[in-house]
């Protein structure tokens, strides 16, 4: 019996600030981000890149990520790319970038990741409202 499909499994997922790939094919993820700390909200990232590997699978597949409100229910936001792997030796690599996200309140907001709609990791992502500290008072000069 030959398989004509073999749903990958997910070999990480990461979110960062950025992800630059070298000329020899690797890649460097930048700020990897496991709360976000601001002082106050709303606030706009400049940008979040989620990035994907794929392995141990076979076929051709759709990459679903997705950003979602603490309702647990909103999507924020949605990315979506179609991969195939010719091997189950083989890798894929996927960075889906989402530019100028809002987020409204502070809260937990979650990453889904998803191939052919099936969930294969959903992560929170804490956006934590922080006082910044007190300037620091000088002592006296004598």
């Amino acid at each position: 019996m030959n398989a004509t499909r073999i749903l990958p499994d997910l070999q990480c997922a990461l979110l960062c600030e950025d992800v630059r790939p070298e000329a020899n094919g690797n890649f460097i993820s930048v700020g990897v981000i496991g709360v976000v700390r601001v002082p106050q909200v709303p606030v706009t990232a400049f940008k979040l890149c989620v990035f994907n590997r794929w392995t141990a699978g076979f076929g051709p597949f759709t990459e679903s990520v997705r950003l979602i409100a603490p309702d647990q229910t909103t999507v924020l936001r949605k990315g979506q790319v179609k991969f195939a792997l010719q091997d189950p030796a083989h890798h894929a690599t996927n960075v889906t970038v989402f530019p100028q996200v809002e987020f409204p309140t502070a809260g937990v907001y979650y990453i889904e990741v998803l191939v052919d709609d099936v969930m294969k990791i959903r992560f929170p992502l804490p956006v934590v409202v922080v006082q910044p500290p007190p300037p620091a008072k000088q002592e006296p000069q004598g």
